[in-house]
């Protein structure tokens, strides 16, 4: 389905074999972490993250943007969501700005949204090549403009500063602007 950035294999973040499968489907490497799309901010605290009101300002001024944000969970929840962050103890977060897919997010509920192509391939750009990918190993493909070809910046909190992981749709000066990066 398209996203906020860009096509995506998604199904939800809250269940164990759902998310088994898009690893299985996509060929991707068990030890990389999935991105979660969310529809607000409260949402994290479903997934164990406590953030300071520091933290939160700096989520509101990246969010809703093509900006994933890595967010450590709390250390009792590190078993209950083992499935999401697979070893790492943080899990990955986007709240997109795209209405349609905000609007599919509260209905659905957060979302695990890897990029629509098998591992190692340059990500889908649409349902076609999408298709290509897949055939009929997806329940359903739904068509609709992305937001662009461009995958999202991540940037991580480690409990202490933001670190850049990967500069994608938002710049690193942007980001600096802002005084989310040093």
């Amino acid at each position: 389905m398209p996203t906020d950035t860009i096509f995506g294999i998604v199904g939800t973040a809250l269940d164990e074999k759902t998310v088994e499968r898009i690893y299985a489907v996509r060929g991707r490497n068990p030890n990389k972490p999935l991105i979660v799309l969310i529809s607000s901010l409260d949402e994290l605290k479903q997934f164990d993250v406590d953030i300071t009101d520091d933290v939160k300002e700096t989520l509101e001024s990246v969010w809703p943007g093509e900006v994933t944000v890595i967010l450590p969970i709390q250390e009792n929840a590190l078993l209950k969501w083992k499935y999401l962050h697979r070893d790492t103890g943080k899990i990955a977060f986007r709240l997109p700005r795209k209405e349609d897919l905000l609007q599919i997010l509260k209905e659905t509920g957060p979302l695990t949204a890897p990029s629509a192509n098998l591992e190692g391939f340059p990500p889908a750009k649409n349902i076609s090549e999408a298709k290509e990918y897949f055939k009929d190993m997806v329940d359903f493909y739904m068509e609709g403009e992305s937001g662009g070809e461009i995958s999202s910046t991540i940037i991580e909190y480690d409990g202490k500063d933001f670190t850049l992981i990967r500069e994608g749709a938002v710049s690193a000066d942007l980001l600096r602007s802002k005084k989310v990066l040093k």
